[in-house]
């Protein structure tokens, strides 16, 4: 049905008026220069595949701009170059991860299990392998190393690393300085602090300042240390109540009273008057005992441990108290302060007591004659957690057999194995003394044996010792084994061969001082000089043997003549062999043998190469066709400069 004239004029204008107003509503629009065109689908596979490989030659003729921009702006700011010769930061803690990590604690394994040389050598092997360690695993091993003395190994391992490019951190440095210190040689440590100073990118920490100058304190070198102490205000390091009580006790050590007073004054001074570390109270009330002040010595111990005391009390400090009281005559004070000190030790929040207190005990029994009792808190230490070393042990057997103890102190020795700790020469040195003063040679001669067995190196005043001893109670047997068996491992003076040479020559045995005559003449690590042979014929001349010594001389002087002769004869027959080798190859008139034929260049060289070239392929060889040929390309060169040689024998 039509619709009526007026509806549809009605209805054609409201379509005209929607269709203007949306003409002219405001919209976004796409810029009509960036015209997109998206292919929604391919007909077939292979029109998908053919446009991938369409944009993928695209992209590699025309690339990114995003990538072009990057390429730019890496042109533009090239990487500032390096110095080689720089030093190399050390590794952070956060590279002891993955695989890292897990080498760190199989070597930690290692070192529980008391295997320091494998420990020592998986750390070497690792350097060379994809999992490198990480300095702090190299700092287990030296640490390690350290504390069982075994120095020559810990130096070994530390120039290993270094060579290898493993660069050390502050505790590396730390350890180092320890161990010269311990070894005596504290100018070394210095030397190795100012080089660390000087080349080293790490500044020391106050751990450094403590290890350096307790160690010179130990080495008598106290100027040395007041001068580090003065250095550390300088590296703007704050004032440490420990390094002054290092300081101190040097002091006390020089019995320098006044000393000792200084340094206390200053350290209140740069604290601003107020202590709270009681560190320093041992030293000053052994200052103040110094001076008589005996009342000043026990205000300053209620200041310190007393009731209403404030300080801080580390082992350490109560240490420091205990010995003061032990060495002026208050050891019944020292044995109230020891058991106050037992109930407050409670591991791991509060340690009250540690190694150095029981060491501080059993000297202070010892003082009072009451070697049981030190024996008894001795072996108590394990109790709380504390593990004796080889220096405590050495310390009361040194005690017991200055005092008799002798069948105490074996058993004390007896006792180290089973606590893991290994004795060392002065163990072994001091059992053997005390044998010797009760008339127990075989004995001192058996703990000289197992000091050598133990890898251990007396020094040649021991070994001198032991001989002397064995010879005086006539087992000159006994001394000649041991001298057999020092004589590669000692470097002996003359002393020492003159007395095993006067001790067997007394004995009647002159057989056996020239087989030792012998055994020294062939080695050129003796120095057999003119005063040991006019002992040696001296000796003989008592029995009319001079002429042997004469003889035996002369013959290793022929045997030595006739070594030399059969060497220069080995070396002319290996030259003339490789002559003839050559001559083999080469005509003789190369090497200056002349002919009456005289042949060209080419007709030389063809003489040379047709035969040797005919002969080797006869026998199916084709190694030896190259070296003829270079032979033969060599030939006119030697033609040459035997013309050369014939014009100059001519022209004389």
């Amino acid at each position: 049905m039509a619709l009526s004239k007026p509806l549809a004029t009605i209805l054609a204008s409201h379509v005209k008026a929607l269709t203007f107003s949306s003409l002219h509503h405001h919209y976004p629009r796409t810029p009509s220069s960036f015209v997109t065109f998206r292919f929604f689908s391919f007909a077939t596979p292979e029109e998908a595949a053919a446009e991938r490989r369409r944009r993928k030659r695209r992209l590699r003729i025309e690339p990114p701009l995003s990538s072009l921009h990057r390429n730019q702006q890496q042109q533009q700011a090239p990487r500032p170059i390096q110095n080689p010769n720089a030093p190399k930061l050390p590794e952070h803690v956060s590279a002891l991860t993955g695989k890292r990590l897990n080498l760190h604690n199989r070597i930690l394994t290692l070192i529980r299990e008391n295997d320091l040389e494998e420990a020592a050598l998986f750390t070497r092997h690792s350097v060379y392998s994809n999992c490198r360690p990480t300095i702090f695993t190299v700092n287990a091993v030296l640490n390690a190393q350290l504390r069982q003395s075994k120095y020559s190994d810990l130096l070994m391992l530390h120039r290993f690393i270094i060579q290898s490019g493993i660069a050390p951190n502050i505790i590396t440095h730390n350890l180092i300085f320890q161990t010269y210190l311990d070894c005596r040689k504290p100018d070394t440590a210095l030397e190795h602090y100012k080089q660390f100073i000087n080349d080293a990118p790490l500044n020391p920490s106050p751990t450094t300042y403590r290890i350096l100058i307790k160690g010179l304190v130990d080495n008598n070198k106290l100027d040395k240390a007041i001068e580090l102490k003065e250095e550390m205000v300088v590296k703007g390091l704050a004032a440490d109540p420990l390094v002054y009580h290092y300081l101190m006790s040097g002091c006390v050590r020089n019995s320098d009273a006044e000393g000792v007073f200084k340094l206390f004054e200053e350290l209140k001074e740069k604290l601003g008057g107020a202590l709270e570390d009681g560190v320093i109270y041992g030293c000053l009330m052994k200052g103040y005992f110094m001076k008589g002040m005996e009342k000043e010595a026990m205000e300053c111990y209620e200041e310190a441990v007393g009731e209403n005391s404030q300080m801080k009390m580390s082992a350490v400090a109560y240490n420091s108290v205990l010995d003061a009281l032990c060495k002026n005559g208050k050891f019944d004070e020292a044995l109230r302060l020891f058991d106050r000190m037992i109930k407050e030790h409670n591991p791991p929040r509060g340690l009250a007591v540690n190694l150095g207190t029981f060491n501080v005990m059993t000297d202070g029994y010892v003082a009072q004659e009451r070697f049981k009792d030190a024996i008894e808190v001795f072996r108590k230490m394990g109790d709380y957690r504390c593990r004796p070393d080889t220096l405590s042990f050495n310390n009361l057997i040194d005690q017991l057999c200055k005092n008799g103890m002798l069948a105490e102190a074996e058993e004390l020795y007896g006792e180290m194995d089973g606590k893991g700790v290994k004795p060392d020469e002065y163990t072994y040195v001091l059992l053997m003394d005390a044998c010797f003063e009760v008339d127990r040679i075989d004995d001192g001669a058996a703990y000289f044996r197992k000091m050598v067995d133990s890898s251990l190196s007396p020094n040649l005043k021991v070994y001198n010792r032991l001989v002397d001893k064995l010879v005086k109670v006539g087992k000159i047997d006994e001394a000649k084994s041991f001298y057999d068996l020092m004589v590669k491992k000692l470097k002996m003076d003359d002393e020492a061969y003159k007395f095993m040479v006067r001790t067997l020559s007394d004995s009647g045995r002159l057989d056996e001082v020239l087989k030792m005559v012998d055994v020294m003449v062939d080695d050129e690590e003796i120095d057999f000089n003119e005063e040991l042979l006019e002992f040696v014929k001296d000796e003989l001349r008592k029995e009319g043997r001079e002429e042997e010594l004469t003889k035996l001389l002369e013959e290793k002087a022929r045997q030595k003549a006739e070594a030399k002769a059969k060497e220069a004869e080995a070396v002319e027959a290996a030259k003339r062999t490789t002559r003839a080798a050559v001559s083999s190859i080469i005509p003789s008139k190369l090497f200056g043998k002349k002919d009456d034929e005289t042949e060209s260049a080419p007709a030389a060289e063809n003489a040379v190469q047709v035969p040797l070239i005919e002969k080797e392929s006869q026998n199916g060889k084709e190694e030896n066709v190259e070296e003829a040929t270079v032979l033969g390309s060599a030939l006119p060169d030697l033609q040459a400069a035997e013309e050369e040689t014939d014009k100059a024998e001519s022209s004389r």
